[in-house]
């Protein structure tokens, strides 16, 4: 407790002042021997006064703590208005749809899946392995746009927004000042010191840090531990095309449409703003940010089980799936947990323990395979999405060039002065774009002279689409269960009449599974070696615009 105190005897006007540890008793010895010359006064005197000051200055302590204490957000009380609307938007037959046309309401042009990605995401932040998201585009495509849209519908205490941190900055944050909330940092730039933390804090759940340090007491150096506890939900927005490997496979990566289509659609949504009916929206926009705020505070982290896991596919042809697969099924535990309201809370007691859980249903599956074909299935290719996109372009360029000299589509020869005046991109852009794609082999350079030239090699098979092999078709699976059911039956009817004896057949259970027959085959040869894969386990079976997506039969499913 270092302080500067100052001792003054009004009468005489003599004073002594000077700089002390109130702790440290030679300290306190010193000054008062010191005041006692000075002021010419009885040592008790002065040691009585010094005594006051050190209990004032403890009591000044106390009253700091608590006042810090009491600045922490409290859960928010809601009025009986607000939680049956609240509890309303959660039993919505259609919630995913009344999320994204919320968004769309509060000035969100397009996107729909990013949006209702990044929402789910948030909420996993009250599941024990939550998700975390990095929003990638070009300068001024509206990431940051996005990630505030997201962020503007969770509670404002289960949110901390940063512009940067520092490399040791996340240690001291507090040990449960990040527990189960959302850590959004402005710029993937920013956080790249804390990188390493960030990766520890996402994988283990938790943060440790020996530090050195003073003694309060005896001033001597000391180590002292610090521990931030998680697990915490992870939002980045970045524009930059090479990211941190061991970053980007933790999270799930939203690319924000860049299309020409979707700038004049948000060009009309910032006219609509300066109209009348704009400015009515702006108080909309507050309903239905505070309607879902309360939604969101009503979730309550229960645990979620998944009857359908042990039947699910993924791909494996690459060891980074391991991590992926991972993010499928918490993805289908987040839509579950935002369900909560429409299932059936059970119970189950545990070694004396009773754990309250919901169950997966088949529409979360559906819901959750329809976003990972999007999401994933970019993510797991190895060309990033802005690259992609002006490889599709080059294709459709060169192949109108070809027509029209009367050429090969791979003997057509471009400059990037070409590229630029064709397609309106950037010359820095085009840089790295084509860097990557020359890099990848889906471009060759010529040399003519002082100028250089560009080869298409890629012959584009199909639009470029993202798509997800390997993921369980629940329609198909459905459509399989009633299939297998009544062959079932009728097999039994037809056994019955065989023999002239009538039984009674049990009622038949629901097969969550692929097709029958090929698979039945396919599941024997897996039966006897390990040479048989279950489902598209391809090099390059992830994005149709890469190489034709190839899979092999899966077994049949068991009942359920």
């Amino acid at each position: 407790m270092k302080v500067n105190v100052q001792v003054r005897d009004e009468a005489s006007g003599a004073f002594h002042v000077d700089q002390l540890d109130m702790y440290h008793a030679k300290q306190r010895q010193s000054y008062i021997s010191t005041a006692v010359v000075e002021l010419g006064c009885e040592l008790s005197v002065i040691k009585r006064e010094c005594g006051r000051v050190l209990l004032m200055l403890e009591q000044k302590q106390d009253e700091a703590r608590q006042a810090v204490d009491q600045a922490a957000p409290a859960a928010v009380a809601l009025s009986a208005e607000d939680e049956a609307a609240a509890l309303a938007l959660l039993k919505s037959p259609d919630l995913a749809g009344r999320i994204v046309s919320d968004l769309a309401a509060c000035g969100v042009v397009g996107e729909s899946t990013n949006l209702l990605t990044g929402y789910l995401v948030a909420t996993s932040r009250k599941l024990d392995k939550p998700l975390a998201v990095l929003i990638q585009s070009s300068s001024a495509a509206g990431k940051s746009s996005l990630m505030d849209a997201v962020l503007g519908m969770m509670p404002e205490e289960e949110r901390i927004q940063y512009s940067a941190m520092t490399g040791q900055s996340l240690y001291y944050l507090g040990e449960t000042s990040l527990q189960h909330k959302i850590l959004a940092i402005a710029e993937e730039e920013g956080v790249r010191q804390a990188a390493y933390a960030l990766k520890l804090l996402q994988s283990d759940g938790e943060l440790k840090i020996a530090s050195t340090g003073k003694d309060e007491q005896s001033g001597e150096l000391m180590t002292r531990e610090y521990k931030v506890q998680g697990p915490v939900m992870l939002m980045l927005t970045t524009t930059a095309i090479d990211v941190d490997e061991e970053l980007l496979n933790r999270c799930l990566v939203l690319t924000v449409n860049e299309s020409r289509e979707q700038t004049q659609a948000i060009h009309a949504m910032q006219r609509h703003g300066q109209t009348l009916e704009g400015l009515l929206a702006v108080s909309e926009k507050g309903y239905l940010t505070a309607l879902h705020q309360n939604a969101q505070r009503l979730l309550r982290p229960l645990k979620v089980v998944n009857p359908f896991a042990h039947r699910l596919t993924f791909l494996s042809d690459k060891t980074r799936t391991r991590r992926d697969h991972m993010k499928y099924l918490t993805l289908i535990q987040s839509i579950a947990l935002l369900h909560q309201y429409q299932r059936e809370v059970k119970r189950a007691e545990h070694r004396g323990s009773v754990i309250e859980y919901i169950e997966v249903t088949r529409e979360d599956i559906a819901l959750a395979n329809r976003l990972a074909h999007e999401v994933l299935g970019r993510t797991l290719d190895e060309m990033p999405p802005q690259t992609r996109k002006l490889l599709v372009l080059l294709k459709d360029w060169v192949g109108e060039a070809a027509r029209w000299q009367a050429l090969k589509a791979e003997e057509v020869r471009f400059t990037r002065r070409d590229i630029r005046a064709a397609l309106q991109w950037g010359d820095t852009q085009l840089k790295v774009h084509l860097a990557r794609l020359l890099e990848m082999e889906y471009l060759v350079l010529h040399r003519r002279g002082l100028t250089y030239e560009y080869g298409l090699l890629w012959d584009g098979e199909d639009n470029g689409g993202t798509h997800l092999c390997g993921l369980l078709d629940v329609a198909e699976a459905e459509t399989a269960a009633t299939n297998s059911e009544g062959n079932m039956l009728r097999s039994g009817s037809e056994a019955d009449r065989s023999d002239g004896v009538s039984h009674r057949s049990a009622p038949g259970r629901g097969v969550v599974g692929g097709r029958s027959g090929s698979r039945e085959v396919a599941s024997e040869q897996a039966a006897q070696g390990p040479a048989a894969q279950p489902v598209g386990v391809g090099e390059n079976a992830v994005i149709k615009g890469k190489k034709k997506a190839t899979s092999l039969p899966s077994p049949p499913l068991p009942e359920v």
